[in-house]
């Protein structure tokens, strides 16, 4: 082939793809993506030896329904406790209070409906979510940016070192539906629209307590803004859909933790589950950050990662691709979202799987530079990746001290 028809022919597949409507190139995306991670996880689960869910080899599906899939199973097949397990002390333990009930319920509707097993349907509802959640985020990406850059800020999403975890018996990709959808229809002012959308959010995964400060803070810099250029010349103007869609959020947030002390008659059920994957001891703000950050690097640079950290946030969330990119309301959730892991997360391995949240920020990071080199080395990167996640973490091995850390 001649150089001029070679040329002609590169050109005619690069307008087919630029011509295609936004819903087939994120389809695209999702497809490569997902395909992906099922070669990941089938080549990890090959090389699993004996541990909890087998003794050998496990198959796909087999090895994406191992970890917390089981607590998701168990909630879909007997619901939750009535009353919080304890040990001989009084500690409570590691009971399904600490997983919101939507994703569990959906798949047990979906598997009645089907008559098809955990893993089938449970790995299917993740996948159909993740497909969605691709969609929406595309949808969100194309407001900030030009179709190209938005679609490459997708790939760094789909691709991203945890994106496998979108694919099993997990909630994270509902989540991130969900979360792409409140974050879509707020930023189009459909505030009545998006009252369900951050309801079913919150009773996802437990991250409405920084969307309702996202949503609230918002409405506050939009109310200082309006009154400074005189458009807001009564306080009762101030009382608009978005101030009652965050008044609505914070109810929505608190409504899990509400469900379990009703249920079981203790108002810390809720939290007492969750510091009992910690040892116990209650909620710590901040100190474990300082703890972990110690046993890592030290007692000097242990008690200056964190503060680091901060200030490394803090700097990229000002730089003027993150500014240029992201409205007002995305810059907020982003800040909020690391405030309320800094203040309440308990870092270790799952860490990783929690930032994934983060997502808006691989749209500036797609516009950072429009080199398609640089781009396709991010996307490479977080492939690659991906088989390090998947072998460190989902990978059983035991440890010394019994166990292994989960991803």
């Amino acid at each position: 082939m001649s150089a001029r028809p070679a040329v002609a022919l590169r050109w005619a597949q690069a307008s087919w793809w630029a011509q295609a409507p936004w819903w087939a190139q994120a389809l695209l995306v999702w497809g490569a993506s997902r395909t992906w991670a099922w070669a990941v996880f089938t080549t990890v689960g090959r090389q699993q030896g004996p541990g909890p869910w087998g003794d050998g080899p496990l198959s796909y599906l087999e090895f994406t329904g191992t970890w917390d899939s089981d607590w998701y199973e168990r909630i879909a097949r007997e619901g939750y406790p009535a009353s919080l397990p304890r040990d001989g002390t009084g500690q409570v333990q590691e009971n399904a209070w600490a997983f919101y009930p939507v994703f569990p319920l959906v798949v047990r509707a979906a598997s009645a409906l089907t008559g098809t097993g955990w893993d089938v349907t449970a790995s299917a509802v993740s996948l159909a979510a993740s497909l969605g959640a691709v969609l929406l985020v595309h949808r969100l990406f194309l407001r900030f940016a030009p179709p190209a850059t938005a679609l490459w800020g997708l790939a760094f999403v789909a691709f991203n070192p945890v994106a496998p975890v979108l694919q099993v018996p997990y909630a994270e990709s509902l989540h991130l539906l969900l979360l792409a959808g409140a974050l879509l229809l707020v930023g189009r002012g459909s505030h009545l629209a998006a009252a369900p959308v951050v309801l079913l959010m919150c009773l996802t995964r437990p991250a409405g307590v920084p969307f309702a400060a996202a949503l609230g803070i918002t409405w506050f810099v939009r109310t200082v803004r309006r009154h400074r250029s005189g458009q807001l010349r009564r306080a009762v103007d101030a009382v608009d859909g978005l101030l009652a869609l965050a008044v609505f959020s914070c109810g929505a947030a608190l409504a899990w933790p509400a469900v379990a002390w009703a249920v079981t008659g203790e108002p810390s059920a809720y939290t007492d589950t969750e510091t009992a994957w910690r040892g116990g001891g209650g909620l710590e703000p901040v100190v474990p950050w300082f703890d972990a950050a110690t046993g890592l690097f030290g007692p000097v640079l242990g008690l200056a990662a964190p503060v680091l950290l901060v200030a490394g946030g803090t700097v990229l969330l000002r730089t003027r691709a993150v500014r240029d990119r992201l409205d007002l309301l995305t810059r907020v959730w982003l800040a909020g979202y690391a405030v309320y892991l800094l203040l309440f997360l308990h870092p270790q391995s799952s860490t990783f799987r929690l930032l994934l949240p983060l997502f808006p920020l691989a749209l500036p990071l797609a516009a950072v530079s429009d080199s398609r080199a640089y781009r396709v080395a991010c996307v490479l990167s977080g492939a690659v990746l991906q088989l390090v996640w998947v072998g460190w973490l989902w990978h059983w091995k035991q440890l010394p001290g019994g166990g292994d850390y989960p991803p």
